[in-house]
């Protein structure tokens, strides 16, 4: 006897994960960091993050409003491009910068690309490197306890200096909010991987390719190849910047080549660059090459050759 078949159209794999929950939880993820960089930097960190996200959240309600598209300030992908953004800025920065800066990543380039998942790099980054060559100055201030204006601790690496490890560790040194404190960026990105929302893939091949780099055409010496695992903003970038889903490959093989890449252009750009980070400009040229890695690393279908 024949059993008939249910033929339905696609998709034939449904969930329940939603935009508003993958953003939501990413910005919960980053709630450590943003916490240890109020508590570190003061009130003018908190400032400064305030300003990103009602920058992006408003840019977004007030183009989609004027060009009569679905207003969708509330799936929190614009809170998500704002937070990021805010914890890649000097925290004594000059607000109107960073409020700039959060126009320009969602309707340059988010909202001027179709909007969500139609962006070819990562907003908040894109704006973060608009502002550092409109505004390298204050861009690159960082102070400590306030007053005393300090070298970062990889702009004294790529001095010759040495380096606190513990500190960099725990987040008593200068920089961006988001960059400081390893802890606090590992239990947001340990928060993420227990909910689902990334994977290992990117970061793993991410962070141990550019760990190599830095071992085989630096220094061959562990404590230095942990400063620059600890220092700038690598491990904020490699679990919540690389892997944007808009502008990151889809395929497993993809998102490992994606890593690799990732790993060698900012050891490039760290050991061989002016600048001592590397970090934003490596992800926004990657992730220009994402269509060509989807291309070759795309599976096959079965009964197709690759052409």
């Amino acid at each position: 006897m024949t059993k008939s078949l249910s033929i339905s159209a696609s998709p034939h794999i449904r969930s329940q994960v939603t935009t508003p929950n993958i953003m939501f939880d990413v910005a919960i993820a980053m709630i450590p960091a943003s916490a240890y960089g109020v508590y570190q930097f003061g009130i003018k960190a908190a400032l400064v993050l305030f300003v990103t996200v009602i920058s992006c959240v408003l840019s977004e309600f007030v183009y989609q409003s004027l060009m009569g598209k679905p207003v969708t300030v509330s799936d929190g992908s614009a809170l998500v491009t704002g937070m990021i953004l805010g914890l890649n800025m000097p925290p004594t920065i000059s607000l109107w910068i960073p409020f700039l800066g959060g126009i320009f990543a969602i309707i340059v380039v988010k909202q001027l690309f179709g909007g969500i998942g139609q962006n070819f790099m990562n907003p908040a980054l894109a704006a973060r490197c608009f502002l550092l060559i409109s505004f390298a100055g204050e861009m690159t201030t960082f102070t400590y306890h306030d007053t005393v204006v300090s070298p970062t601790p990889l702009a004294a690496l790529k001095a010759g200096q040495s380096v606190d490890l513990t500190a960099m560790f725990i987040g008593k040194i200068p920089g961006s909010m988001g960059e400081v404190s390893v802890i606090a960026l590992l239990i947001g990105a340990v928060y993420m991987l227990v909910r689902k929302v990334i994977t290992l893939r990117i970061p793993a091949a991410y962070l141990i390719t550019f760990a190599l780099f830095v071992f085989i055409f630096g220094r061959q010496d562990l404590s230095y190849v942990l400063a620059h695992l600890c220092g700038g903003g690598i491990i904020f970038g490699a679990f919540f910047m690389a892997t944007d889903y808009s502008s990151s490959p889809i395929t497993s093989k993809g998102q490992i080549l994606f890593g690799i890449l990732l790993g060698i252009l900012t050891g490039l750009f760290r050991l061989f660059g002016g600048s001592a980070e590397g970090v934003s400009y490596a992800i926004i040229i990657s992730n220009l090459f994402v269509p060509l890695i989807e291309k070759i690393s795309f599976p096959i279908p079965f009964g197709k050759e690759r052409r």
